[in-house]
């Protein structure tokens, strides 16, 4: 049971799924779409700086590597998101109500299936594909646990609720997936270059500004239920601010690091023009964003995650130059 204050309105009525796609459909929102996406290009993109670091070459088995790295991430995605679910349903009430167990399309019983049958499988076929793998998967799914999960419940702290996300999205991720891939497709492992390095911290800070972002149109539903985020410290306007200065230092940082750091590894005209013209767009973008309204404040947040996502694709394409 989560440790919150019991719920001011009664659960949602389950609503049977009658349509093999409904149920589908319910998964999909289930699984937090955003993230899956995140997470795929995560893993692809960590395949591709392996192939251009370590010079290696694209096999019929590091092909087999990177798709069953993809679904063991994809179950433990699941696993992670779907547990947060299960212990905020009357928080999600308020601030997600079309989330499928605060909708009543999912219940607990059956997300509870769900959650344990992708947690065991993210488990055995990590395990199954290589040491460096299981122990990404391992600990992430264990962090994923502790922020959600009481008596720790990690999430109730704003501080230790964004540990847990840029550690897991950007250092666990990141250089758990190198050492996978460069155990799959060189005979030694070798010491993260570069790039990688530069990749982690560029999605540490920005996965921080995530972390942060992501609360300010849950204030309603966390202050009822004294869930402490920097939103409710504080103020909107504070957090949306810090967020986005987050940002700013994060491409401001990889220009600066594609000059002087990475000119041997990278193609750094196209990694500085690529970030300028997005560091314009968010501020751009930024600007016709009103605090007072939950959907406008949704969209900036998910522009956020589609600039995450352009990260991935971005800096493998600077390695491949």
């Amino acid at each position: 049971m989560s440790q919150i204050s019991p719920p001011t309105s009664t659960p949602s009525q389950i609503k049977p799924l009658e349509q093999p796609s409904e149920w589908l459909y319910a998964l999909w929102k289930f699984s937090r779409p955003h993230t899956i996406v995140g997470t795929s290009l995560s893993v692809l993109a960590l395949y591709l700086i392996t192939v251009a670091t370590t010079s290696s070459q694209v096999t019929i088995q590091s092909i087999e590597q990177l798709l069953g790295a993809l679904l063991s991430c994809w179950c433990g995605n699941v696993y992670i998101v779907g547990l947060n679910q299960l212990e905020d349903v009357e928080i999600d009430q308020i601030n997600k109500p079309h989330l499928p167990i605060a909708a009543g399309e999912f219940s607990q019983r059956q997300a509870q299936l769900i959650v344990a049958v992708t947690g065991i499988l993210a488990l055995l076929l990590a395990g199954w594909l290589g040491i460096w793998l299981f122990l990404m998967v391992s600990v992430s799914l264990a962090i994923g646990t502790a922020y959600s999960l009481p008596p720790i419940r990690l999430k109730r702290f704003p501080f230790w609720a964004a540990v847990c996300i840029f550690s897991v999205r950007g250092a666990i991720v990141n250089l758990g997936l190198f050492l996978h891939f460069s155990d799959c497709l060189s005979e030694t492992v070798p010491f993260p270059p570069a790039p990688v390095w530069a990749l982690t911290l560029f999605i540490v800070v920005f996965t921080f500004a995530i972390a942060i972002f992501k609360d300010i149109p849950d204030m309603e539903g966390d202050k009822q239920y004294n869930i402490t985020t920097f939103t409710i410290k504080l103020g909107q306007q504070a957090v949306f601010n810090l967020a986005r200065w987050v940002i700013t230092v994060c491409y401001l940082g990889m220009l600066v690091a594609g000059i002087f750091w990475l000119p041997a590894s990278v193609n750094p005209v196209f990694l500085g023009i690529s970030h300028l013209a997005l560091l314009g767009i968010l501020w751009w973008r930024s600007r016709s964003v009103d605090l007072q309204d939950k959907i406008a404040i949704a969209q900036f947040y998910q522009f956020i995650w589609k600039l995450f996502f352009l990260e991935y694709l971005i800096f493998p394409a600077a390695c491949l130059l």
